[in-house]
This record gives structure tokens, sequence and C-alpha cells, in this order.
């Protein structure tokens, strides 16, 4: 990899677990000479500064993007496109244009409705990364290690914008990939979309069935690994499943045909063909995912 030049400045608006963390490791990387954050709450920013995770902040727009070199959007995917209104007077020429959303069919469409055409410098992206807490107070200068980044360049992005934003992920120790948006929305729809809203449903249905009583308790390992995810972010969940609707539903739709299936051979006490769809699916967990 070739060395990069440290940025004068970057914008990071959302200074959470996944901005804070990668404001962090560039800091700590001494890729940029300033990280400016920007936010609501003006309490949550005075906290990275002192946790040493940004250098300045400001609750004025203008204010923290003027003058920025990237901006990396960390917010909730329902506000992306009116955050993107609402910065774009700001704007210096050629400032790269990132974010960190975890469907990016819907990203392109505010940027395309935002500046009319899709700006050459603007690089979607997607960190595969997490942690069970969140907030500032959870970042993390090595979140990224051996996380995958997905990139999903349009056809009018510059190369030159592609090439540092994937110098900068590596740089905190990611493995960086690019596709289509529309093959990565399809990907973590059926990855990951669709067993979040699955834990979501399961749980949920589980709390209304007054019949069994609270039935948590009970829980054994299988019940709490599986339904661990149902503790996420309620707001962000809803925002991803209204911008990637279109392919959590076909996969949403994928599953209730393999449930149907599935029941018809637990109804017939069909033991051959259990015995056929347990076994396929544990070979290939065992062939594809290793723990």
């Amino acid at each position: 990899m070739s060395k990069i030049t440290p940025l004068a400045k970057i914008t990071v608006i959302g200074v959470g677990l996944i901005g804070g963390s990668f404001a962090k490791g560039l800091k700590e990387a001494g890729l940029v000479k300033t990280v400016f954050g920007f936010g609501k709450r003006e309490l949550n920013l005075q906290k990275a500064v002192e946790l040493g995770v940004i250098d300045a902040y400001s609750t004025d727009l203008q204010t923290a993007v003027q003058d920025s070199d990237l901006i990396m959007l960390s917010v909730p995917l329902s506000v992306m496109e009116g955050m993107m209104q609402e910065m774009k007077p700001y704007l210096k020429e050629g400032v790269i244009i990132t974010d960190a959303g975890s469907a990016k069919g819907s990203v392109i469409q505010a940027a395309q409705a935002v500046f009319g055409m899709l700006p050459a410098r603007f690089v979607p992206g997607h960190p595969i990364a997490g942690k069970e807490k969140s907030g500032v107070e959870a970042a993390d200068a090595e979140l990224f290690v051996a996380h995958r980044v997905i990139l999903t360049p349009t056809e009018q992005t510059d190369t030159s914008a592609v090439v540092l934003v994937t110098q900068l992920w590596q740089a905190l120790g990611a493995n960086v990939e690019s596709m289509s948006a529309r093959h990565h929305d399809e990907i973590f729809a059926a990855t990951s979309h669709l067993p979040h809203l699955l834990a979501f449903s399961l749980v949920d249905m589980l709390n209304e069935h007054q019949e069994l009583g609270n039935v948590f308790p009970y829980t054994a390992g299988g019940f709490r690994d599986f339904t661990r995810i149902a503790s996420s972010d309620a707001t962000m969940w809803r925002d991803i499943s209204v911008e990637n609707s279109t392919a959590i539903v076909k996969w949403l739709k994928e599953y209730q045909a393999s449930l149907s299936q599935l029941t018809e051979m637990v109804e017939k006490q069909d033991s051959q063909g259990l015995q056929q769809l347990f076994l396929g699916a544990k070979q290939a967990r065992d062939k594809h995912i290793k723990n």
C-alpha cells in the first residue's frame, strides 16, 4: 500500500461507535491533522473530545464541514438525504463524501436527489463491524481490524477517491472489497437483515403468547445465541427495513417458503427429509463459516 499523505481535516457526522472508531483510528494512525465532529448532542461531542476520539466539534454544520477534505456520514439511513441537503451549500470543491450505511441503494438515491447527479468523489461504504455496546464511549481504533468494509462506488465515482477511501480503511486494518450497490443490498438482506428481522419477530411472538407465561427464564444457549441480535437498536433496524425493503421482502418470502416446507415435513414426521435438510445445513455451515 502506497504511503498516504495525511488529510488536513475530516469531518465525522454522527460520532458514535462506527463514526467514532473511524475517527479515532485515523487520528492514531496519523492520517489526519484535524478530526472535526458534528452532531446534535453537545454533551456527546464534548465526551468525544475528552476521550481523544475527535479534536474539535461544532453543532453548526457549516463550521463542521467547511474546508473538510473528507466527510464521513455515520447517521441513520432515514436522515442521510436531509443531512446531505443541509451540508451541500458548505462543501468545498473536491471533498470526498463517504458513509457507513447498511443499505447502499438508498444512500445513492439520496445523493442523486440532493446533488442532481452523483458526485464524482462520492464513495458509498459499509463497514461490517460492531460491538455489543454503542455510543462514543465504545469507540475503538482497532474495531475494524480483520473486518470487511464494502465499498459500492458508482459509474460516476472518481477512481482516485475510491483509492484513497480504500487506503484509509486498510490503514485501520480492514479488508476492503468493492461491489455494486444492488449486489451488496441483496447479500446483506439475506445474511444480515433477514436474521435480525427473524430474531425480532421470534422474541416478539413469544412475548405476545400469554398462555406460555414468561418463557424467557427457561431459554437455553441456543435461543440466546439466535436472539441476541434482537437487542439491537430498533431505530436503525426500522430504517434498514424501510430502505432495503425490496431485497428484504424477497428473502422473507424465500424463508416463508422454506418454513412451509419444514412445517410439512414435521407434520408428516418425515424423518428422512428432516435428516437430509439438517445434515445439508450443518455441512454448509461447517464448510463456509468458521467460528
